[in-house]
């Protein structure tokens, strides 16, 4: 945070903050409202008395700071949690917590304490009294459980006090923090186990469709994501409450929310359930501006920002331009010389927010290595710099975002570092080596923060 404000930087955006299951993805989390385990700072842990500096360093995670070793993460850190639950003595500040948390806490604990019980399957193979939440097999499981719920308790406690502190510093150094949220929750979920009502279920429990996108010239047979899909009427019967309740949580969190897909709210495409492809899906339409009128109406005007990426209908703009939220644009798709693009600097309006590339893009210099010989020659044209070495193009991308009339400029790190494909993030439809780069302490020097900050003040960012 201290090389943010050095920086000349007023925001910090973050991938989604959820716990994680197989394929470690910020976007398939097992609750939209718990923390993840995982960012549970140790060394706090330490000076609160409830672990010791000896039993953190005899734990393996890994060989490599620069990349994250899932496995010996889930390995090794839940057992330290574990000794230092053993040792916490609840206070008026852990039952307060629990309390105010009580609507989504419960549901959670159990979701997990059951789910840690019988290996981690997902509440679809659970036995039916479980899967369908009947209410005696449920206090069943609350007294036999109650020791691993309250120990997943903890751990949220111990995630949220020490986020409200770093947010709180965050806001003290003049930075805001930009959230980011999904707009589906993934089906092995407490969300969706324990609120079957609000999605697109038989009386069974079983997804009738389920969320994806339609083939495209990336991907010919679509893409299956196997969300479960939103019981749209019933959301607007209840007045949209499920989603008010999550919005409002989420600016607990964040001073700003991305909300992932936007234009699912507009129409949404709904993929037959057991298909083993995305091609059979349709379109259907989304809760649309009632959704965000009921926003407004219960939260005020709340800062988000439509991530409208990817084809966009006519009825999709409408809908970003009635909500009055920023779209994006990302100087990763503007050089296609194929044809003009709104995503060129010169066409921006001032309501967007300019990314150089989001976590689904390469880096800017691996992206550049990638390029057709094209692209490369209008992008070149378009910003005057065919003698400039690559590995010093992309400061001049970063200087094309500071520069344009966009309201708010987001730099990955990566591309402030100038690093290649072995920094990239994820690579969407794939498994297995994505969300794993980490930056490492002096990564960041005092001479590139001196840079970020001259360019912030040269365009008028600061």
């Amino acid at each position: 945070m201290d090389q943010l404000e050095k920086g000349g930087e007023k925001y910090w955006q973050i991938l989604p903050l959820g716990p994680t299951g197989y394929g470690d993805s910020p976007y398939q989390s097992f609750s939209t409202y718990a923390g993840n385990p995982y960012f549970i700072d140790l060394e706090t842990l330490i000076e609160e008395g409830l672990l010791t500096k000896e039993e953190c360093d005899s734990v393996d995670f890994g060989s490599n700071p620069a990349y994250v070793d899932y496995e010996k993460i889930y390995l090794g850190r839940f057992d330290l949690l574990e000794k230092a639950f053993h040792r916490f003595v609840p206070d008026q500040a852990y039952e307060t917590f629990v309390e105010k948390n009580k609507k989504w806490l419960e549901d959670y604990s159990l979701y997990m304490a059951i789910k840690n019980s019988l290996g981690g399957i997902a509440w679809s193979e659970w036995e039916a009294p479980l899967k369908t939440r009947q209410e005696a097999a449920l206090e069943e499981k609350r007294v036999e459980l109650k020791e691993q719920m309250d120990f997943i308790c903890f751990q949220q406690y111990e995630f949220a006090k020490q986020w409200e502190k770093l947010k709180q510093y965050a806001n003290e150094k003049g930075i805001q923090i930009i959230g980011d949220i999904p707009i589906y929750v993934a089906f092995d979920s407490a969300d969706a186990w324990a609120n079957p009502e609000l999605f697109q279920f038989d009386e069974n429990s079983t997804p009738l469709a389920v969320a994806g996108c339609p083939p495209d010239a990336f991907a010919a047979t679509g893409q299956l994501w196997g969300n479960p899909l939103y019981r749209w009427d019933y959301h607007a019967q209840t007045g949209y409450v499920w989603w008010i309740s999550r919005l409002r949580h989420c600016f607990t969190l964040y001073d700003v929310v991305r909300v992932d897909h936007f234009r699912g709210f507009d129409e949404y495409y709904a993929i037959p359930y057991g298909d083993k492809t995305a091609e059979n899906g349709v379109w259907k339409k989304g809760p649309g501006i009632d959704l965000f009128h009921t926003v407004k109406k219960e939260l005020g005007d709340v800062n988000i920002i439509a991530e409208d990426l990817g084809y966009l209908t006519e009825s999709v703009m409408k809908l970003v331009e009635d909500t009055g939220y920023p779209g994006m644009k990302v100087l990763q798709f503007a050089f296609d010389s194929r044809e003009e693009s709104n995503y060129l600097p010169h066409n921006y309006p001032h309501n967007c927010v300019v990314y150089t590339g989001t976590h689904d893009n390469n880096t800017v210099r691996g992206w550049l290595d990638d390029m057709c010989e094209e692209d490369n020659a209008l992008a070149e044209d378009y910003m005057n710099n065919a003698d400039t070495p690559k590995d010093e193009r992309p400061w001049e991308f970063i200087r094309l975002a500071l520069g344009s009339v966009a309201d708010l400029a987001v730099i990955p790190l990566q591309d402030y570092l100038c690093l290649g494909t072995e920094a990239r993030i994820n690579l969407p439809s794939t498994l297995g080596n994505n969300w794993k780069w980490r930056l490492v302490p002096g990564q960041v020097t005092d001479e590139m923060l001196a840079k970020m900050c001259h360019l912030n003040k040269l365009f008028g960012r600061l």
